[in-house]
């Protein structure tokens, strides 16, 4: 394991308010769009949602307003044709929906997915207070209540407080992913921004028909928190521990070797290959990736990198 040397204490292991808070400079950096270190990024052109809309009021119909506003509920109490007005939302949610599958707490080059996990997300929330927008954490905990949604450096920080708790060790409540993102529907509005940090193995629960329907109403995107190892494993015998035990692998046999691809490398050839199909980006981040790369996706511009 590799100590990340730009910020005192980031170890790796478990994501620190320091490095989380210090990644608020790369965040406002445009150095990010030129490349992505990734040779498993999938990109969909997503229509931008804008910031949404809300009901405002109704009044008399006038020749030139837009037929599908018209307040039908009104025009046929009142006999006269009215229709509805809307005025823009002040400021986009951009929420964050937070894994916590246990898969993630493990690490082999540079740092632990779960750190890149939290990593990710702080830049995200930099960058999304930035632009404006309201920042919003969320998790599949039945006990912990999501981060309500806030503006401005709070915000960031109060995501930053939650994402650095979460990922510092593995929770004993999670529920999975399809338990985050139905929490997450409560706090999502259309036109809002929703990224997910996820393993790839927690989206083998979560049927596609969910994420057309998410795409649907919303700017949607996720990223995908990967090892080297696991998709590029080296043809010799490997040893684990789990708990007590000792377990020697052995990836220079070719059944054992397929078995390990077919558990790590296909879920995350899957979610690339059928999300943007789906209205969805897909960014594969690894743990040896800047974690300031993830900023690509929100633009759209994401770059392969052999």
């Amino acid at each position: 394991m590799r100590t990340d040397d730009t910020v005192p204490n980031a170890d790796g292991v478990i994501p620190t308010i320091a490095e989380l808070v210090a990644l608020r400079g790369v965040a406002a950096s445009p150095r990010h769009l030129r490349r992505v270190r990734t040779t498993h990024a999938g990109l969909a052109n997503s229509p931008m949602r804008g910031r949404g809309m809300e009901y405002a009021e109704s009044r008399e119909y006038t020749v030139g307003d837009d037929a599908r506003h018209v307040d039908w509920r009104l025009t046929a109490r009142t006999g006269r044709a009215h229709t509805k007005v809307f005025h823009a939302e002040r400021e986009r949610l951009t929420l964050l929906v937070a894994d916590t599958n246990p898969a993630l707490y493990f690490g082999t080059r540079v740092r632990f997915k779960s750190v890149q996990a939290a990593r990710a997300g702080a830049v995200i929330a930099w960058h999304a207070v930035g632009e404006g927008d309201r920042i919003a954490v969320v998790r599949a905990s039945p006990r912990e209540a999501p981060v309500s949604p806030a503006g401005g450096p709070r915000g960031a920080l109060r995501a930053i407080d939650a994402l650095s708790r979460w990922y510092a060790r593995r929770p004993e409540d999670d529920l999975g992913l399809p338990a985050a993102l139905e929490r997450a529907q409560r706090l999502l509005r259309p036109g809002a921004r929703v990224v997910v940090l996820a393993d790839p193995s927690s989206l083998e629960a979560v049927p596609l028909h969910r994420w057309s329907a998410l795409a649907r109403h919303h700017d949607a995107a996720i990223v995908l928190l990967h090892d080297p190892i696991e998709t590029s494993p080296p043809q010799m015998r490997l040893p684990f521990a789990t708990g007590d035990a000792r377990v020697d692998v052995a990836l220079d046999d070719r059944a054992v070797r397929e078995r390990w691809l077919a558990r790590f490398a296909a879920p995350l050839q899957r979610a690339t290959e059928a999300l943007p199909g789906r209205g969805i980006r897909v960014m594969a981040l690894s743990t040896t990736d800047p974690s300031e790369a993830c900023l690509a996706l929100l633009r759209g511009r994401v770059a392969q990198v052999a």
